[in-house]
């Protein structure tokens, strides 16, 4: 997915400004997430201008698909699209349904009502009020900068890990800055005490701190894929270090770091890692354009399985096509049981049965992160995914 261009200065009032013409009224269009434009890509268009076309049978909606909705604050695309449609990542055709209205998906807003259409066969979803005997007069709402758009899915699952949750390719963390001492002779720190570093430093950087990192294994090949160190909090730079002459030679003084925020306390031998620009861009759902499989390497923190919400470890990556907002499919493997009604009592392998859906969220060259959207079962390493 392409990287959103920052819009120039002089566009900024422009965009607030502009107006969209929905059932009827003037709408005050709003940037979200400080202006930053959500991309849409190329496929999602194609698939909406086909489905605007036609509609979509009504075999494809949700069985109790309402005949209308009014969006809520709060709401996404995501759960929008699992109202009315069998299956939610298909969001692009909810938007499709009305192309002539819904110009762009990521400016839906708190307030609007959708309307179901099911007239010829075949479903369109209709933005605005009902037309009947109310005279509809145009109008403008205002909102706020911070009202903006409803997004795709819920950023909030998973801003906290895009700083976090960090793969590397090989073990350079360990060639990192370190914690080298602490006040008064500690061993452990915790927010607002001092950390003394030796390495490599940019002074004007905030640094994240990780622990010594893991290996990540492919279930299947035994490969190392990645390293992924343990986030432990993040620090600020107080002064530089230097070198001071003494009677007995040159005196190291290291860095001075203050620590700002823990997730768990800081040790001596901790490494430090800059802190990345925070990314607004959208996370748009949808099923990957190739096919694609894999496994689960691991389950993020200490946890043995997964369920809602929490993130796993992918053997799959870049180089094998997945991008940011790719839905996959999560499956449990078959048991191994015995018929018991032959006489030879043969093991069976039972079949695997899907059983929730993953979406990525960050990739890496050969691995990625994913949010589990949705799980019947514990998630484990070792379990397989597949295009939904």
């Amino acid at each position: 997915m392409p990287l959103p261009r920052r819009p120039r200065p002089a566009s900024r009032l422009r965009r607030a400004l502009a107006l969209s013409w929905v059932g009827g009224t003037a709408l005050a269009v709003v940037p979200a997430a400080w202006g930053v434009d959500y991309p849409v890509t190329g496929a999602q268009r194609a698939t909406a201008r086909k489905v605007a076309e036609d509609g979509v049978p009504l075999s494809e909606l949700a069985p109790n698909a309402p005949d209308s909705y009014t969006v809520r604050r709060g709401d996404t695309l995501w759960r929008i699209s699992g109202i009315f449609l069998r299956r939610p990542w298909r969001w692009p055709e909810l938007w499709g349904m009305n192309l002539q209205q819904i110009r762009n998906p990521h400016l839906i807003y708190p307030g609007q009502v959708l309307y179901l259409d099911k007239s010829g066969g075949r479903a369109r979803l209709r933005l605005g009020r009902p037309v009947g005997d109310t005279k509809l007069s145009p109008q403008v709402r205002s909102s706020p900068l911070d009202d903006g758009a409803i997004p795709t899915l819920d950023f909030r699952l998973i801003e906290p890990f895009l700083t976090e949750a960090v793969i590397y390719e090989d073990d350079a963390i360990l060639r990192a800055p370190r914690i080298v001492a602490a006040q008064e002779g500690r061993v452990l720190l915790t927010r607002g005490d001092l950390a003394y570093v030796r390495g490599d430093i940019d002074r004007g950087s905030s640094y994240r701190l990780f622990r010594e990192p893991r290996p990540l294994r492919d279930p299947s090949t035994g490969e190392v894929l990645g390293f992924e160190a343990s986030y432990v909090g993040v620090v600020d730079f107080v002064r530089d270090g230097e070198s001071r002459p003494g009677a007995t030679g040159d005196a190291v003084v290291p860095s001075t770091f203050r620590v700002v925020g823990v997730k768990q306390e800081a040790n001596v031998g901790d490494r430090l890692a800059p802190v990345p620009p925070r990314d607004y861009s959208n996370y748009a759902p949808r099923s990957p354009e190739n096919d694609v499989a894999g496994q689960i390497v691991s389950i993020y923190g200490d946890a043995l399985t997964a369920g809602q919400n929490q993130i796993v470890a992918l053997n799959r990556g870049e180089r094998d096509g997945l991008q940011r907002g790719h839905v996959l499919a999560l499956w449990r493997a078959g048991d191994r049981v015995v018929d018991r009604t032959d006489p030879t009592r043969p093991v069976m392998k039972l079949p695997d049965e899907r059983h929730g859906l993953l979406m990525v969220f960050r990739t890496f060259s050969r691995m990625s992160y994913a949010l589990i959207l949705s799980v019947q079962e514990p998630v484990r390493p070792g379990d397989r995914f597949t295009q939904p």
